[in-house]
């Protein structure tokens, strides 16, 4: 059930991360050019920013309940030690569902700058409630800030806890560019679709335009700071490490191994391609240095050999996923510096269209590793997710209750963005500033519809 509802919540996390940034954007490039292309598109995305922030205020109350219902001792034991990340994630969404009211009705009533002002606390709202989430979650990898007696807390400390573990840091900022990949691909994908099907109008391509630049801009930086994060976990959680890999003994000079799958009774990987003492470059860029294999704790200390496999195929489908979005990113962008232009490739926006589901693959996958690999802990090193976890019977009646929520609500969501989507973007302006007709489709000081593939491709430069 928490596995479930997490996999929903968290694509709509990244849309909170990262979606209200890129409406802002969008309307201070109609502040500052007066292009009504750019005010009909971000004012129909802040509908959509409403309609995912309504899904998640149901999705992220399941998770609140799931908490207390699935977790009694982990929320009895520790409560005190993070309770006040929770609190601070509750303030910040409570003002962001205020100034997001504010934002989409305030359209035409407010001045173009308060207009635009009320924006940002929707943006930073968004970042400081994740990062409530994100601290807590460093701080399950890391725990600290807290002195257990008996197993029961006695002195708690929730700065020290949240925010001086150091573990925090890395994990905050692969969330957030993994925010931006999973907003600007999902996006980019839907109108690299439109494309395909001739939607190549200077307000379709600037909704293509605006996300993919956003996601290929920050794919290769994603690169570096995964490189950071797992030299991290290599250093406070080297059996993670093992099991992401497959380790069973302790190495000097520590292969890595594509595919294949962990052999418990051989203590190896199997039927994987061997890349020598690359695990250990990557862990601490010396490809010589020793690498903690799963023999460095008790068997009851380690993840299950499925749970190791788990963790394995997890972090190289993320792994793979973010390779290849960083090579169509590349493509992209060499191609608008060397030409000024979208690539002209049916391929290129296929593999745009592709690239939307893939980068909630990669997301899932990267929490899966983090969560699977910590096992069997659900407190790193203090409390076992067995000791953790309800006794309680009904859990498959309470199941499928909620897959038939996350049904509907799915349902719901395709329902009203198609439905959004069916009226033509002139629509989202007042009668006295519609251009006249077509002249959405075909902007301010331009000729024709711009439908040729290369024609027009500056238009949201």
């Amino acid at each position: 059930m928490q596995a479930m509802s997490l996999a929903v919540h968290i694509p709509l996390v990244c849309f909170g991360i990262a979606w209200p940034t890129i409406v802002l954007f969008t309307e201070g490039l109609y502040l500052r050019t007066g292009d009504p292309v750019y005010k009909a598109l971000a004012k129909r995305w802040s509908k959509v920013m409403l309609v995912l922030f309504a899904v998640g205020v149901v999705t992220g109350t399941i998770l609140s309940f799931e908490f207390g219902l699935l977790w009694p001792n982990f929320m009895a034991t520790y409560g005190e030690v993070f309770g006040l990340g929770f609190t601070l994630e509750g303030i910040s969404f409570f003002v962001e569902g205020i100034f997001i009211a504010i934002y989409v009705y305030g359209w035409d009533r407010l001045s173009k700058t308060a207009h635009f002002l009320s924006g940002i606390p929707i943006a930073i709202a968004g970042v400081v409630g994740s990062l409530m989430v994100i601290a807590i979650n460093a701080w399950m990898n890391k725990p600290g800030g807290f002195t257990q007696v008996d197993g029961r807390v006695v002195a708690a400390d929730p700065w020290d806890a949240l925010f001086g573990r150091g573990f925090v840091w890395h994990e905050l900022v692969h969330m957030y560019l993994a925010g931006y990949l999973v907003c600007g691909f999902i996006v980019a994908g839907f109108y690299a679709h439109g494309w395909l099907k001739g939607s190549r109008t200077r307000y379709h391509r600037a909704a293509l335009i605006i996300p993919l630049t956003f996601a290929a801009l920050i794919a290769p930086v994603q690169l570096v700071v995964g490189d950071w994060a797992g030299r991290t976990v290599a250093k406070e959680q080297p059996v993670k490490l093992a099991a992401m890999e497959g380790l069973g003994q302790t190495t000097a000079g520590a292969p890595f191994h594509i595919l294949g799958y962990y052999d418990a009774a051989a203590g190896e990987v199997r039927y994987g391609i061997k890349i020598p003492k690359l695990l250990s470059l990557l862990a601490d860029h010396d490809p010589d240095a020793t690498v903690a294999g799963l023999d460095a704790v008790p068997v009851e200390d380690r993840p299950t050999t499925r749970g190791i496999n788990i963790v394995r195929f997890s972090f190289q489908a993320m792994i793979a996923i973010g390779t290849g979005l960083v090579m169509l990113a590349g493509w992209y962008l060499l191609t608008w510096w060397r030409r000024g232009r979208l690539p002209r490739s049916k391929w290129f926006f296929r593999a745009i269209v592709l690239a939307a589901p893939l980068t909630v693959v990669a997301l899932i996958s990267g929490w899966i590793t983090t969560e699977v690999g910590r096992q069997p802990w659900v407190v790193y090193d203090h409390m076992r997710t067995s000791d953790a976890v309800t006794e309680a019977g009904g859990l498959p009646i309470a199941l499928g209750v909620l897959i038939v929520v996350y049904a509907l609500l799915l349902s719901g969501v395709v329902w009203l963005l198609r439905r959004l989507a069916a009226h033509p973007p002139e629509t989202e302006l007042p009668p006295e500033q519609r251009p006249g007709a077509g002249a959405v489709a075909a902007g301010p000081g331009r000729t024709g519809d711009a439908t040729s593939d290369g024609a027009d491709d500056g238009a949201a430069d």
